[in-house]
């Protein structure tokens, strides 16, 4: 059963769904929560495996991005994330069916690493998978010349002017080919963009973002927070990423006391086109709430 929610975080209304499994007892919640220019509708495959094994699953889009309120539009807000993330904790911790302390967090690239930050702070969070998790840019950026970085970084400083003179944000493709002025320039272009759209002309998703929060995203350590972690933490990476590389997702389930790592082959992408390779996730990511956590 699928139902449309709502919720306010900082005065802005976010839109999500909530699934709910067959039945009438107790059960316990998975909050997801999407990257930095996602949207919910990727998530929903997700959602239904979760209800499919006996959980809540709750999906919601952040602000300014989506189905949610909120303005300027496709405007990452690191910050204001964390705080819809915490607003669909509270909302789920309320009116799902259940035991308010058996909410776990999901999170997706730059989603997981909020949801390791949220959950360091939230002691009464069960269990965090975070998948392909942000951790700080590579070192290296696969197919970008020097001069193609040096245009992106003016992008975002000028953006980011542009947001502190209260003037329309300076928008960007999320997505391009090899010299082209975008967050990700790559030969795969076309299939990274129908992957992100789920090749639906009617997708949520928007190739179009303003680029000022890659300088949050440049100071954003969730390694630390992993560090504070009380819960446990299974991290799932792809062997042969170059947007979330093993290595700095390795960091996170280092540093988390109860943390785990598990390498899949496959690509960053892999995770959203591959059902067979979702089959095998998800399954583990079940068996590691019922294993870690209180969750039934």
């Amino acid at each position: 059963m699928r139902t449309k929610v709502s919720f306010t975080a900082g005065g802005v209304s976010c839109v999500g769904y909530l699934y709910l499994p067959e039945g009438s007892g107790a059960v316990p919640c998975v909050v997801l929560c999407h990257g930095f220019s996602g949207t919910m509708d990727r998530l929903f495959d997700y959602a239904e495996r979760f209800a499919a094994a006996g959980f809540a699953a709750l999906v919601f889009d952040y602000r300014g991005f989506g189905e949610s309120a909120g303005e300027p539009r496709q405007v990452p807000d690191l910050a204001g994330q964390r705080a819809d993330i915490r607003a669909a904790v509270a909302f789920a911790r309320e009116h799902v069916r259940g035991d308010p302390k058996s909410i776990v967090l999901w999170g997706n690239s730059l989603g997981g690493a909020h949801a390791v930050t949220v959950a360091a702070d939230d002691r009464g969070i069960a269990a965090v998978v975070a998948q392909i998790p942000f951790n700080g840019f590579p070192k290296r950026l696969e197919g970008r010349s020097v001069g193609a970085t040096a245009k992106l970084l003016g992008a975002i400083v000028w953006d980011a002017v542009r947001g502190r003179l209260g003037l329309r944000p300076y928008y960007i493709p999320m997505v391009g080919h090899p010299g082209e002025l975008a967050v990700t320039a790559t030969p795969e272009a076309e299939d990274h963009i129908r992957t992100l759209t789920g090749g639906d002309e009617k997708t949520l998703w928007r190739n179009t973002i303003a680029p000022r929060a890659l300088l949050s995203m440049m100071r954003y350590r969730p390694a630390l927070d992993a560090a504070r972690l009380t819960c446990p933490l299974l991290v799932c990476a792809a062997s042969e990423d170059h947007e979330t590389p093993v290595e700095t997702s390795r960091e996170l389930a280092d540093r988390a006391p109860h943390g785990e790592l598990r390498v899949y082959p496959g690509t960053h992408f892999t995770f959203y086109t591959d059902p067979r390779f979702r089959d095998r996730v998800v399954a583990d990511q079940i068996d590691f709430y019922r294993r870690t956590s209180a969750v039934a």
